[in-house]
């Protein structure tokens, strides 16, 4: 895994550093029942920012919290003190659940060195170490876009992957509602998966503590288990292109490099009348 995961002690030791930049990236569906930014309010990883993947995003579609422009990302992670450069380590209040998300935004957009902190922001309080309530005011800087259109999956080029089989598509919804024995949370939309699609709920990555990811070797694992081809091109879906983005980042965990997401995922997906969907487990 190298340097794409940090432990507390090692935040602890790093976050007074001019160059670290810690974020929280927490995020919660409304079965959670519970509010980020009021959490964040009452306790966060001293100097963190607050990045909330509903506001930083595309204000001109239905679709939630998809990617913002180039302008309007700049503009939001100046805004938080954020540059291309900085070393930036995000976490969320669930361990590893929304982290991954603003991880591949961050990465999308550019930044060259963003990394995860691992057991997120309850292995922080594990540890003992310390939190502050006063939300930071860091000077406005610079973000540098390098937009990496390879990393982002839009509907054509999802449905060209399905027809001609150059990429493979991985959900990571819990497999009652790829199946479409489950009903969507989000309504309006249809219940199934995309023809050929193939299941891995992102709960079964993490290690036996539920906040950890699973070591390299079992993560490439379960992706076979789960019927992928290791050598082949993935794009990565699930409801929103949240959890998505954890099997993303499992994947480059793992030395998976050829890998996109669908920002639209199954919001999207299955919203429409010209999509076509499967039912069953296979």
């Amino acid at each position: 895994m190298g340097t794409m995961l940090v432990s507390p002690k090692w935040l602890n030791e790093h976050f007074a550093d001019e160059k670290v930049k810690v974020i929280d990236a927490s995020w919660y569906l409304p079965a959670h029942a519970r509010d980020a930014k009021a959490e964040y309010g009452a306790g966060h990883i001293p100097g963190a920012v607050y990045f909330d993947i509903d506001r930083i995003a595309d204000p001109d579609t239905d679709l939630p919290h998809m990617l913002p422009s180039h302008e309007g990302f700049a503009e939001a992670a100046g805004k938080l003190g954020l540059s291309e450069k900085d070393t930036i380590i995000v976490y969320d209040g669930m361990g590893c659940f929304s982290a991954p998300r603003v991880w591949w935004t961050l990465k999308t957009f550019g930044a060259t060195d963003v990394r995860l902190l691992e057991g997120g922001l309850p292995a922080w309080r594990a540890a003992g170490l310390p939190l502050e309530t006063e939300t930071p005011s860091p000077p406005k800087t610079t973000f540098n876009v390098r937009f990496d259109r390879d990393a982002v999956a839009d509907l054509e080029r999802v449905r060209n992957a399905i027809a001609n089989k150059n990429a493979q598509v991985v959900d990571a919804r819990p497999a009652p509602r790829f199946s479409g024995e489950a009903a969507e949370p989000r309504p309006g939309l249809k219940s199934g998966h995309m023809p050929g699609s193939f299941n891995l709920p992102f709960g079964a990555l993490f290690a036996e503590d539920g906040k950890s990811l699973a070591e390299p070797g079992t993560i490439r694992r379960l992706f076979e288990q789960a019927g992928v081809d290791w050598h082949r091109p993935i794009i990565t879906s699930c409801g929103s292109g949240v959890t998505a983005a954890v099997l993303s980042f499992a994947l480059a965990t793992a030395g998976k490099r050829d890998v996109a997401l669908y920002d639209g995922s199954w919001a999207e997906w299955g919203g429409r009348t010209d999509t076509p969907i499967e039912r069953g487990s296979e």
